[in-house]
């Protein structure tokens, strides 16, 4: 009882900050014309005038409405939009008490959470409850690649996308974004910290940007290192090396190791990305590789996309 109880007061808590999302998007049918499609997903307010909600579900809409949880609607558009990072940014005109931002760093595997949304466009928001099955996933999707996801074995369902995960302190420590339709209890959240990133970067540039060098990497756990014979046990491993990028005429290769980068130790896929990131007034980032037992420094240009 107590357990319920508990929930149930945390979710009267933040209930109130999740909205429903609607968008049309247009469709030419062949035998009525142009006929709107309609879709549903989630967001949550984080600031008085601001919403957060995942990239492809308002991608391509030409009509944006936010359902409130009292069931009024206002119609709102895109502020900003990152697809690499699968989050926009929208505006909401009402009072919403914002939902508190948690720190997706100090989440660990087996801790309590919460998905919140819309699922299927239901009204009000629909509550599941889970744990964290996993950390530091990599999905790919089309031509997204999403990585170091939170996997949660929380119901997600059509319509939650973009809806919060949170943990018992009432904070978000996530941001549903996808499930896995042929499997069951695999659901993934992009982590806050990303989320926090993004609006750093809306802050900083005026505009989302894709900053990047050409490869693609996966974590390096101490188990993992131990198993295949790694040389160190912190970095990340290079996959992939795509051919004529900045990285590929540095000298990057498949199978190396980057365990430095800018100015910071690099330990998992996202100290990577931001390193590169703050390096885009620079033009290029120093990047530190480990191949061999051997340690080689290279100099790589960053390349910046406007998204």
């Amino acid at each position: 009882m107590e357990l319920s109880d508990s929930i149930a007061r945390l979710v009267e808590e933040v209930k109130d900050s999740v909205l429903t999302i609607a968008t049309e998007i247009p469709h030419l049918d062949m035998l009525f014309g142009e006929r709107p499609i309609t879709g549903y997903g989630s967001g949550f307010v984080f600031s008085p005038g601001y919403a957060i909600t995942n990239a492809h579900v308002v991608r391509s809409a030409a009509r944006i409405v936010v359902i409130y949880p009292d069931g009024s609607r206002e119609e709102t558009e895109v502020l900003a939009a990152d697809p690499t990072k699968d989050l926009a940014l929208v505006e909401v005109s009402r009072g919403v008490r914002p939902l508190r931002l948690g720190d997706s760093d100090s989440v660990r595997v087996g801790d309590v959470v919460l998905a919140i949304g819309s699922p299927l466009g239901l009204p009000g928001p629909s509550v599941t409850l889970g744990v964290v099955s996993a950390l530091g996933r990599t999905i790919a999707g089309g031509e997204i690649v999403l990585e170091d996801l939170i996997q949660t074995d929380a119901a997600i369902n059509p319509g939650n996308s973009g809806g919060p995960l949170v943990n018992p302190s009432g904070e978000a420590v996530g941001v549903t974004t996808a499930i896995i339709p042929y499997a069951q209890g695999i659901g993934f959240a992009i982590p806050i910290n990303t989320v926090k990133r993004f609006l750093e970067i809306l802050k900083r540039y005026g505009r989302p940007i894709r900053a990047w060098i050409g490869v693609y990497v996966a974590n390096i756990s101490k188990q993992m290192a131990r198993a295949v014979g790694l040389p160190v046990s912190e970095g990340v491993y290079v996959v992939k090396v795509v051919p004529g990028t900045p990285a590929h005429r540095a000298g990057i290769r498949e199978g190396d190791i980057v365990v430095r980068a800018g100015s910071r130790d690099v330990r998992r896929v996202r100290d990577l990305r931001e390193a590169i990131e703050d390096s885009v007034d620079r033009g290029y980032v120093d990047v530190e590789i480990v191949r061999g037992g051997r340690r080689i420094a290279l100099e790589v240009p960053v390349i910046v996309e406007e998204l």
